[in-house]
């Protein structure tokens, strides 16, 4: 078996190199991940188990208790079978199948196993095929391992300790998307979790564990739900993690099955900034939801709802009103986006979701006129949809009261619900249909954990919310496979439902609610840019300044300018747009950082996105209100040293050359005069 792995190794090596990527996995990388796979999928016997594992290979990598039992106990008395097979492009899936003689009680290990990056994941399933109910089913963890230290550090200032490096989510403060770090001491748990069981809402479930002698693991924990994380610091040279869904407490009726939460582990050795990109590649590559097998585009999006913030004022000729004259100064839009209020909510306004059928009296042709307007100009129609949230005196919560998680009075529609969940599917689609919906668009500003655990008997702990998350994700599922030329959008009041789960099927064009300018709007693209490579975020009517506009620059735009004021002067606005084309996709390269984070006004703020491929990229850099210096030095990253590099200041004639060693040893000069000023260079490689 040894042999086996060796050739497998090298052969990994040789495709590293043939992809001759900056940031390409290496080939130690690769064989520690077929290393763990091999022992945890593929029940391979190693004479050691792959670097940094405590557990040898027999012992599960998740845990739970059946019947008061612990599951590395239970499983021992289980029955066992295992299937290997190709899966999509270059995986392989592996099939764990536990059985319990005596209940029946199945259960199912559905791994995947990357052959282009250092990846494995995974995700359980628990099935009753029985004629009665299982015995109590608890403290479901879908991961469950240990990690060692490892080797002791060999360069001077290493750090000997784990280190875990994660991330604020999007609870609408300044703070949003801050990255964090907590030194894992011996003795000490670090617990974090989701809040109100939207699953950013508070942390993000992304984590990179650090470790000593230059190698980590991330770890991220897919659930749009209320999933939770103990990091545990056993001793000084381990480290215990446990993951999942926060409550699990039932017992299965005949012929039911659940599922948990989908675990992925990337492994990686030297730079932590490195494996950040090796992550953010494998969500391009694997993840980033495609059209027609590409990426997504850079999408620039229009919204008059920031002037109509109660939408029911809104009516046709106003939206085309909006659209035209972004046209006359020169935005051609990709959307237009029609957010909340089109249906009937007078006098209460947009908040009043439950009725999902236009207004006639402000559309009496219907949302198609304006989708058939914009579409004939180039542009297709974002529309906004809250189904999961009902209020009162709607027509969901005043005709199917049973469907709703708090009945006529309103609450959470119940995606567990078989009829409610064919109901949504078939009418969302006949709208989408109907009114000519390009892009379809979901928030959820509700946290509904309360409504889930309040609908669970003693013994269905967790239940409600797992049979909505599945249901959740089904019904976007259908709408894809129905509308395979749409995107999908999730919005939870902002960014607050942005697991892995979720953006595996949709694209967040809203990052976050809280939409200040300036530092806060530089501060969560710092962050959010580590885990999530493409999202969206909109300016809000900074036409005429330029500081403003660059902050909050993005993979998609959406402009939020009062085109009723003709006397203004878009020029500035029009400008970032026409340069904005020409260096966006540098978005969806590698990212990296320039400076420390931070929220204080005294400061620089930098970052650099590279595509090593083109030889392009470029470097945003800021020179915040109370900043003294007029510049600043920043080192750059990835770049081929003897590689020459022409570099262009949007704001300053002509270009300069510099090598890569140049750049990214002694670094780029950059000049700001202005306090505040933001100042943006491009490169490309010459060739």
């Amino acid at each position: 078996m040894k042999t086996g792995l060796l050739t497998v190794a090298v052969a990994l090596s040789i495709w590293a190199v043939e992809t001759a990527w900056a940031v390409s996995p290496t080939a130690a990388e690769l064989a520690e991940a077929r290393l763990w796979a091999a022992a945890r999928f593929a029940g391979v016997q190693l004479a050691e188990p792959p670097q940094g594992e405590a557990a040898s290979g027999a012992e599960p990598f998740f845990s739970f208790t059946y019947d008061g039992r612990p599951s590395v106990e239970a499983l021992k008395t289980w029955e066992f079978q295992r299937e290997s097979r190709p899966g999509g492009a270059r995986q392989t899936q592996h099939t764990l199948a536990w059985t319990d003689p005596k209940t029946g009680l199945v259960l199912r290990c559905v791994g995947i196993e990357y052959a282009d990056f250092p990846t494995v994941e995974w995700t359980l399933f628990f099935r009753n095929p029985g004629a009665r109910k299982t015995p109590i089913l608890a403290d479901i963890r879908a991961l469950d391992i240990r990690v060692e230290r490892g080797p002791a550090p060999n360069r001077e200032g290493a750090s000997s300790e784990f280190r875990l490096h994660h991330h604020v989510g999007s609870p609408c403060t300044a703070e949003d998307y801050r990255p964090l770090e907590t030194v894992l001491k011996p003795g000490m748990t670090k617990r974090i979790a989701a809040a109100g069981g939207r699953p950013t809402n508070s942390d993000l479930s992304y984590f990179n564990l650090q470790r000593s002698g230059g190698d980590g693991l991330i770890v991220v924990v897919g659930w749009p739900g209320q999933w939770a994380a103990e990091f545990v610091g056993e001793d000084e040279s381990r480290v215990r993690i446990r993951a999942g869904q926060e409550l699990t407490r039932l017992k299965l009726l005949p012929g039911e099955e659940i599922r948990t939460p989908r675990i992925v582990l990337q492994f990686w050795k030297g730079d932590r900034l490195r494996s950040q990109n090796l992550w953010r590649r494998w969500m391009l590559a694997h993840n980033v939801p495609r059209l027609g097998g590409q990426l997504p585009p850079l999408i620039l999006s229009a919204s008059s709802s920031y002037y109509y913030e109660i939408m029911y004022r809104a009516d046709a000729a106003s939206q085309k009103m909006f659209f035209d004259r972004y046209l006359e100064e020169g935005m051609k839009l990709d959307y237009w986006w029609m957010d909340a209020g089109w249906y009937p909510c007078d006098p209460v306004g947009w908040p009043k979701t439950g009725t999902w059928e236009v207004d006639r009296r402000r559309f009496p042709k219907g949302l198609r006129e304006i989708s058939d307007y914009v579409q004939a100009r180039g542009a297709k129609t974002i529309v906004w949809f809250e189904p999961e949230r009902v209020r009162a005196d709607t027509a969901l919560a005043q005709e199917h009261p049973e469907w709703i998680l708090g009945g006529s009075q309103g609450g959470v529609l119940n995606l567990g619900n078989p009829d409610a969940w064919t109901w949504l599917v078939d009418h969302i689609d006949k709208l989408l249909v109907e009114e000519g919906i390009g892009l379809y668009r979901q928030d959820f500003n509700i946290d509904p954990l309360a409504k889930w655990r309040a609908n669970d008997a003693p013994d269905r702990q967790g239940m409600t919310e797992i049979k909505h998350v599945v249901g959740y994700l089904a019904f976007w599922d259908e709408l894809r496979r129905r509308h395979p030329d749409m995107l999908i959008d999730t919005c939870s009041s902002g960014g607050r439902r942005n697991d892995l789960e979720t953006l595996k099927r949709a694209i967040p064009l809203l990052r976050s609610d809280y939409l200040t300018p300036g530092i806060a709007q530089q501060c969560q693209t710092y962050g959010i840019a580590s885990w999530m490579p493409y999202f969206g975020m909109p300016l809000q009517d900074v036409w005429d300044n330029l500081y403003l506009l660059r902050s909050g620059l993005c993979p998609e735009l959406t402009l939020r300018f009062d085109m009723r004021k003709r006397e203004r002067d878009f020029s500035l606005a029009r400008r970032l747009v026409d340069h904005w084309r020409q260096f966006g996709r540098s978005y969806l390269g590698d990212y990296y950082p320039l400076t420390p984070y931070t929220l204080d006004a005294n400061v620089w703020m930098a970052w650099q996105f590279d595509c090593p491929e083109s030889g392009e990229g470029l470097v945003q850099a800021f020179r915040r209100e109370q900043s003294g210096d007029e510049s600043a030095r920043l080192k750059l990253y990835g770049l081929e040293p003897e590689a020459v590099y022409t570099l262009t200041d949007l704001d300053v004639p002509g270009a300069t050359r510099m090598t890569g060693r140049e750049l990214t040893q002694d670094g780029l000069s950059i000049a700001i005069k202005d306090r505040p000023g933001a100042a943006i260079v491009t490169y490309a490689k010459r060739s």
